[in-house]
């Protein structure tokens, strides 16, 4: 299987390094390849760039979605179950290479992999590219050139077989994902599985921020997309609450209040989280503001402000106790 196939496109080589099973599969819009890949330079060391495998899952890819990165789809779909092969891939198909590797990377690291993107024109977001974060990516991105790619492609599914990730939905599958995510948290949390029910919630802002990036800020498509984000980035935080992952929630509100600041229910988390990590001052602000905002929950605020009293005095006790014993560990010696 040495032998060195011409795919039907210019400037791609195929060469079979293990043959497959059975016939190619039939593919339809929407149709998910499994598969694991290595990116290599083409130079004499054939420096390797990428390799799925070092992340110890597969690479998926949707047919009719991997807009950035094309000619992935006409590979695979030239592969059969099983089958390894490499090809070579000349420069008027490896151009926006860098940029891919960019957001894979940043999912295998737990990133947002549109992190520092900007809601601008597609002209516009190409200046914002300027440094990928990674310098091998950079020197591609200076220099674009023919790349190599070897993929081992392990199955495809039909559209009905799996779950579609909500990147790979289209806008109205989106939108009527929301509210079942949006119910499938609520009823997770009655349960008191607060780290599932988190993910539902989270699943579902990631939807919504998705297609507000599409949208001009604060104009009215956009400031509806808010109006459902909202109440579910407070569900995500009272549940990071109940996880005790107070700096998350911290984080969250903060970013909330900075769009929101006369959102109570969300100054009233802030506050609980300051309370649990001692910040008392900020905690007794936000309390006030809730209060102020809210009369119909001075009662709770009442509560909540006891409780921080009272943790507070319990902890400056304990404090001068261990002071006192260091001292006097220190005159004895």
């Amino acid at each position: 299987m040495e032998e060195t196939y011409l795919l039907n496109v210019e400037g791609v080589k195929k060469k079979i390094l293990h043959g497959g099973q059975g016939e190619l599969p039939k593919l339809q819009d929407g149709s998910k390849f499994t598969f694991h890949f290595q990116t290599l330079k083409d130079d004499f060391e054939r420096t390797v760039i990428d390799d799925s495998r070092e992340a110890g899952v597969p690479m998926e890819i949707i047919v009719g979605k991997m807009f950035k990165l094309e000619i992935w789809e006409t590979l695979l779909s030239s592969m059969r179950i099983g089958e390894v092969a490499e090809f070579w891939c000349d420069t008027i198909h490896t151009g926006m290479y860098a940029l891919v590797s960019r957001g894979m990377r940043r999912i295998a690291e737990g990133r947002d992999p549109l992190e520092g993107q900007k809601h601008r024109c597609g002209m516009g977001n190409m200046f914002d590219y300027h440094s990928t974060g990674y310098d091998d990516l950079d020197e591609l991105q200076r220099t674009p050139q023919p790349l190599i790619f070897i993929m081992e492609l392990f199955r495809v599914e039909d559209p009905s077989a799996y779950k579609r990730d909500t990147w790979a939905m289209s806008k109205e599958e989106k939108l009527a994902a929301v509210p079942v995510l949006h119910s499938e948290g609520n009823r997770l949390v009655l349960r008191r599985e607060f780290a599932q029910a988190a993910a539902k919630y989270q699943e579902a802002v990631i939807c919504l921020r998705n297609l507000q990036a599409k949208e001009k800020p604060w104009e009215d498509g956009w400031l509806k997309l808010e109006s459902l984000v909202t109440p579910l980035v407070l569900n995500y935080c009272q549940c990071q609450l109940e996880l005790g992952e107070y700096y998350e929630v911290l984080e969250h509100t903060t970013e909330l209040l900075q769009k929101h600041n006369d959102n109570a229910k969300a100054y009233f988390k802030r506050a609980k989280a300051h309370a649990a990590v001692w910040n008392e001052r900020e905690a007794r602000e936000d309390f006030q503001r809730v209060a102020h905002l809210d009369p119909s929950m001075a009662a709770a605020v009442k509560k909540e402000l006891k409780q921080l009293g009272e943790r507070m005095r319990k902890k400056h006790v304990e404090d001068r106790k261990r002071y006192q014993g260091l001292f006097q560990s220190s005159q004895g010696v």
